[in-house]
């Protein structure tokens, strides 16, 4: 018997039995099959990700990544362990090349998109609560960049989509990758740096972004991070 869980980004129902996912979806704004699609590209580069065991329409089925994610309360001894884990994920991540990842996710793909995606307003971060649709829009615009810094990226590089070995902190999985794609590497540092401070991540703080930034090799780049946190939240 299916035992539904409550992970599972953008409405899609996912359940699990014994070693084993679903994910099913009748949203068609949800592509399951481009999900199984860079999950099963991602181990064939020999990244930790997902085994795809059935793959269609409406429905990914795969195999449970072991360990638990970085979201999940971890001994305060680990936490820095597992922050430069992450950032060494990502750094190997985007040292793919990008010639050889048939995904593209970069600005003349998803802005289109996210101009006529739906926002969630209600679930605006804290910089930008209030703010109308419009408003919203207006800003992307304005401040696209105008050169990106391609890269293979994640796409959704928050803390509940990568998992980790509880005794090595070692990395044994990614999850949630229907994102991945060639984009700006600051699609991924964007968002893992506002995961990693957000209120309800609150075993990690500024000092985990820091640090994460730190060992990944990158300064702060606070045009980009505002422009690419603003992008995410077009879904």
């Amino acid at each position: 018997m299916w035992e539904k869980v409550s992970i599972g980004r953008g409405g899609a129902r996912v359940s699990r039995r014994g070693g084993v996912y679903r994910k099913e979806s009748d949203d068609p704004r949800i592509d399951l099959v481009a999900e199984g699609e860079r999950l099963a590209w991602l181990r064939r580069q020999g990244v930790p990700a997902a085994e795809v065991l059935d793959c269609r329409p409406g429905l990914l089925v795969t195999a449970e990544v072991p360990g638990r994610s970085a979201a999940e309360p971890w001994p305060v001894a680990d936490r820095p362990r597992v922050v430069d884990a992450l950032a060494d994920l990502t750094r190997a991540l985007h040292a793919l090349p990008v010639a050889d990842c048939p995904f593209d996710r970069r600005l003349a793909v998803t802005v289109p998109r996210a101009l006529a995606a739906e926002v969630d307003l209600a679930g605006l971060d804290d910089v930008r609560r209030g703010r109308t649709r419009d408003e919203l829009v207006a800003e992307l615009l304005a401040t696209r960049p105008r050169e990106e810094d391609q890269a293979v990226c994640h796409g959704d590089l928050c803390v509940p989509n990568v998992l980790f070995d509880p005794g090595t902190c070692e990395v044994t999985g990614v999850i949630d990758t229907d994102r991945l794609g060639v984009a700006d590497r600051w699609t991924d540092l964007a968002i893992v740096t506002r995961s990693l401070t957000a209120r309800y991540n609150a075993q990690y703080g500024p000092w985990a972004a820091e640090r994460f930034l730190d060992r990944y090799g990158v300064a702060p780049d606070p045009q980009k991070i505002a422009f690419y946190r603003l992008l995410d939240e077009f879904g």
